[in-house]
């Protein structure tokens, strides 16, 4: 199965409590605006905070991008109201963080169903601790409201009290699995932040390892991100050429009734067919976008 065709390069956190942040978030070439009710916020500036997002998300004003709020996780004190409040503000997606099991998906489905919240609004759920990526294969069959994965990198590091080295080799089995989960059930994965904003170097090794690995995205933690993450995660126009050739020999091969494709010396199945389509059609989707993002 495939996730919904839907650009999602760069994912930005935009925190809360942030009123200059989130004012800067109308300009950014991001395919997704993360509104984070969670990390960024502290205790004392929860309940305005969640107003502010809300009113910010419930303007429009950062539309086409894909407005995504993450609000607290389950057990907390602010959990059941940030949930009430994303459920009716319009935002396309609430982002849940420490989701550990199928269970806790099915309850969070029923809960904004009871709170009725469109069906339009997606459930994305990180997945972040070792039981979270135990679990990948029930997580992700719990719900088809659940649409995408977001892989959380620090927490897991912390918890496998691991060190956060060049090339993540203590969770590459991890990001692994959570593509794997993803792929099986047609969700869209993204891949965890990366925490020095001046290590630009880092960040597109790691981008690319990302890229490499199958993530359709990476969340990011400053705007310096979003340009590089759209271009790592975006088809080059290598890509872009030979899906189109690949496209065009199978087009001729099928109107001249041939069963045998090749291009350039190379067999052509259909599954090569399949993913060059896939890549001309997120390419077209990622050019509607800019054309009204910048």
């Amino acid at each position: 199965m495939a996730p919904t065709l839907r650009p999602r390069r760069s994912a930005l956190y935009l925190p809360g409590n942030n009123a200059r942040a989130l004012e800067k978030g109308k300009t950014l070439p991001a395919d997704v605006l993360i509104f984070d009710l969670e990390d960024a916020v502290g205790p004392d500036a929860k309940t305005t905070s969640r107003q502010q997002v809300c009113e910010a998300v419930s303007s429009d004003a950062y539309r086409p991008r894909e407005v995504v709020v993450r609000i607290n996780g389950l057990g907390t004190d602010w959990h059941e109201e940030d949930l009430a409040a994303v459920a009716e503000c319009g935002a396309d997606a609430v982002l849940v963080p420490k989701v550990d099991t199928g269970q806790q998906v099915e309850a969070l489905v029923a809960s904004l169903d009871r709170l009725g919240a469109p069906k339009s609004v997606q459930l994305w759920a990180m997945i972040e601790t070792p039981r979270a990526f135990l679990r990948i294969e029930e997580i992700v069959s719990a719900s088809d409201r659940l649409a995408v994965l977001v892989v959380g990198t620090n927490d897991l590091v912390n918890e496998l009290h691991a060190l956060h080295v060049p090339g993540r080799a203590p969770v590459v089995p991890a990001l692994a699995l959570a593509v794997l989960g993803a792929r099986v059930a047609g969700k869209a994965v993204l891949d965890g932040v990366f925490n020095d904003i001046t290590d630009e170097a880092g960040f597109a090794a790691e981008a690319r390892q990302g890229r490499e690995m199958g993530f359709d995205g990476k969340t990011l933690i400053h705007p310096s991100q979003v340009a590089p993450a759209n271009e790592v995660f975006g088809p080059s126009e290598k890509e872009l050429a030979d899906a189109a050739k690949i496209v065009r020999a199978y087009e001729q091969a099928q109107a001249a009734g041939r069963s045998v494709i090749t291009v350039d010396g190379r067999m052509i199945e259909s599954l090569h067919v399949r993913d060059a389509q896939r890549i001309l059609a997120l390419a077209e989707r990622i050019s509607e976008l800019q054309a009204h993002t910048g």
